[in-house]
């Protein structure tokens, strides 16, 4: 008679998914999984979570947090040559010949007891200006929005480096044992789609595999494929684990390849998740009072208010990074029209976001982060009429926000020229941006290393300055 084989790949499959499939692609060398307890850090910090708001894209400066009062006077004019400077364009604009400077269409004035400058866009923001930085001088090096946000998201301009979030769950691990440390969540609004993001911008790169971000869903089930056993009698689902840990630990044997290993931690973690991610979906019992802080969208899985809420729910959990990607800020034809929509859909959010970890008493130790890849030129790009322009690429300057984790309150830092063309004063470059955000989590951005290819890597390269005015 013959014995019927199980299939190693029907063990592995049904389990993890995306979740740990994905995850394990580039090949774990050590077998540590986020879950695990924090590690030291190389000083005290004041910050021990990070959530990113990334605007995917380009939002454009001039429409956001970037008043310039001149514009509306050289309207129409040429950008000067001695403004431009010769510098790099892309090649939708390079070969144009003109240059018009168009002024914004929308209404800046001063809020709070800072006096900072913020565009009619941005009504809620505005309305917690004094507790957030906003930094006007940002810069990075690529034009293009693919190396751009590498850049941003892992101190490099090309695929296979860790993302900021690896290194976050490297460096830190997690005090959630049943969550990942890295979560990445995609919010759908009424443009999408946008361009498309790869996991390479949440990925591990040269870290061991288990550092990559898991990427979220909308729903009750933001996990795929996590039901594995659901359903089954407790004993049969009980002797699939044990088959598939004893065909990895026997292959590891042979083989001696530690993503194995990985695998079976993997394995065990998407069982804990099994009992925690149903709990933290749940936001049907979050109270009326949630919704009406984020509005009535954060009903509605997906949406980038109800991923603000998911992400304040990992937060409680002591989850150590949380990334919420908002797609289709690059306009180069309808600043106009479209930054008003994709502005609506996420003021509020991000606004009750930050309002809501301090009333929970979690922004005290936690950065929050907000802006693009790079900001928008100041002239305009094809077309420009009374109620329609656009804006290409610009990444000599642009502004973000940040709050929390020990950052200075209801602060504006750096300055940009009177076309928002160049930076004035205080540039802050994205390797500083990370310089100074691992120094309020306890870490020395030149001293976390980690070897690979034959040479210590870092996420500032070997750049990257503490920007202490932040914090200061």
């Amino acid at each position: 008679m013959t014995r019927p084989t199980l299939s190693r790949r029907n063990l592995i499959s049904g389990g993890l998914g995306v979740m740990a499939g994905a995850a394990l692609a580039n090949g774990a060398t050590t077998s540590l999984w986020p879950g695990r307890a924090r590690a030291a850090t190389h000083f005290p910090p004041t910050a021990r979570r990070v959530i990113q708001l990334f605007m995917s894209g380009g939002p454009s400066q001039l429409e956001t947090f970037d008043y310039k009062p001149m514009l509306p006077r050289l309207d129409g004019t040429q950008l000067p040559d001695s403004i431009r400077g010769g510098q790099r364009l892309t090649t939708m604009t390079s070969m144009s010949g003109s240059f018009p400077v168009v002024a914004p269409r929308f209404r800046f004035d001063q809020h709070g007891e800072s006096g900072a400058w913020v565009s009619e866009l941005f009504p809620y923001t505005a309305a917690i200006v004094d507790k957030i930085s906003i930094v006007r001088s940002m810069r990075t090096d690529p034009i293009n929005h693919d190396p751009a946000i590498l850049m941003l998201q892992t101190g490099g301009q090309l695929s296979g480096r860790p993302s900021f979030g690896a290194w976050m769950s490297y460096a830190l691990g997690s005090g959630a044992p049943d969550l990942p440390a890295y979560t990445v969540m995609l919010s759908t609004h009424a443009r999408d789609p946008g361009q498309p993001l790869g996991s390479g911008y949440w990925g591990s790169g040269f870290l061991p595999a288990e550092h990559q971000g898991v990427r979220f869903f909308g729903g009750d089930r933001p996990v795929l494929y996590l039901d594995e056993g659901v359903g089954m009698p407790a004993a049969s689902a009980a002797s699939t684990r044990d088959a598939r840990r004893a065909l990895d630990e026997r292959h590891h044997a042979r083989t001696g390849h530690d993503d194995l290993l990985a695998r079976v931690e993997a394995n065990d973690l998407a069982i804990r998740m099994q009992g925690s991610i149903p709990a933290l979906a749940a936001l049907a019992d979050e109270p009326d009072s949630t919704f009406s802080l984020y509005g009535e969208e954060a009903r509605i899985p997906g949406t980038f208010a109800a991923n603000c809420v998911l992400a304040r729910r990992l937060i409680e959990r002591d989850a150590t990074f949380i990334q919420l990607f908002h797609r289709d800020w690059d306009h180069h034809n309808s600043v106009q029209t479209a930054h008003p929509v994709l502005a609506q859909s996420v003021d509020r959010a991000s606004a009750a976001l930050v309002q809501d970890l301090e009333r929970r008493g979690l922004l005290e130790d936690t950065l929050v982060l907000w802006g693009g890849e790079f900001g928008r030129t100041v002239y305009g790009q094809n077309a420009v009429t009374s109620s329609q322009y656009g804006r290409d690429h610009h990444p000599r300057c642009f502004s973000m926000w940040m709050a929390g984790g020990g950052l200075r309150e209801g602060y504006v830092h750096g300055t940009t020229d009177d076309y928002s063309y160049n930076i004035a004063e205080d540039g802050v470059h994205i390797h500083d941006l990370h310089a100074t955000l691992l120094h309020l989590l306890g870490f020395d951005h030149t001293r976390l290393t980690y070897r690979a290819e034959g040479r210590d890597f870092r996420l500032t390269d070997v750049a990257g300055q503490v920007i202490r005015p932040l914090f200061g």
